[in-house]
């Protein structure tokens, strides 16, 4: 990086340690300091070498993808906060264009597979598939117009997670507690900033294949999670949330 910028970058990590090998060499040194990694059991060394590496790890108290971004924003002290995979999905270089991107003024800013000429080298056929329908189902439904809904590698400002009230949303009903996969964060904040008019944009970023370790997503649960978050978002409305401070 040619210039100091202020943000968390964010590293949810399970059983990563070929990704991270290769992708922790390509981050600028100063940007150690700025991780959090928020890890949720590995058992490869993905923990060790970390720590020998100097970066720390923290351990996360729930499950799923959406807990480990809560718990760790709540450790971040900037306001820009960046979610990034570490298995090689994500491409460390669209780092500093998209915290600039941010910094004109958005509350969250997409690096999507599909704008311009990004495209993934990682989908198969069912999740293209469900990448595009979801994405086109949430423009309809609320009036949106992005071209990813469902990709990690994103920028928000930690005002604007608090205005979506993306922690807590396990606390919401009862199907949220007990279904875990109703809470993503990719999806429910593309959907909220939609419903309250937030500032976004998108900027284009390829998907490298995935570097080692096998696929934490499952079409199945992924799926019905998805689907019945979108229909609650829906009738829900335009209601205010309920934020948790963080």
């Amino acid at each position: 990086m040619t210039q100091k910028l202020d943000f968390t970058l964010i590293l949810p990590t399970l059983n990563e340690i070929e990704g991270l090998r290769v992708i922790i060499a390509q981050f600028d040194p100063a940007m150690i300091n700025n991780i959090i990694v928020v890890d949720g059991g590995s058992t490869d060394g993905t923990i060790e070498y970390l720590k020998d590496i100097g970066i720390n790890v923290f351990i996360q108290s729930g499950k799923l993808l959406s807990n480990a971004l809560e718990e760790a924003v709540e450790r971040s002290e900037y306001d820009t906060i960046v979610t990034f995979s570490p298995d090689g999905n994500c491409l460390p270089e669209r780092i500093t264009p998209l915290v600039n991107k941010l910094q004109e003024g958005y509350d969250m800013v997409v690096v999507s597979r599909y704008y311009k000429t990004a495209s993934s080298e990682d989908d198969d056929f069912a999740t293209s598939l469900g990448n595009k329908f979801f994405t086109k189902l949430v423009n309809i439904l609320f009036k949106a117009n992005y071209t990813d809904t469902l990709g990690i590698f994103r920028a928000y400002t930690k005002s604007a997670i608090i205005k979506m009230a993306l922690p807590g949303m396990i606390e919401e009903n009862f199907l949220r507690k007990n279904f875990g996969y109703m809470n993503s964060w990719e999806l429910g904040s593309c959907i909220r900033a939609a419903k309250l008019k937030l500032k976004t944009a998108e900027i284009p970023g390829d998907e490298p294949a995935r570097i080692g370790g096998t696929r934490k997503l499952s079409i199945l649960k992924n799926g019905v999670g998805a689907l019945l978050q979108v229909f609650y978002e829906f009738l829900l409305g335009n209601r205010v949330f309920k934020k948790k401070q963080i």
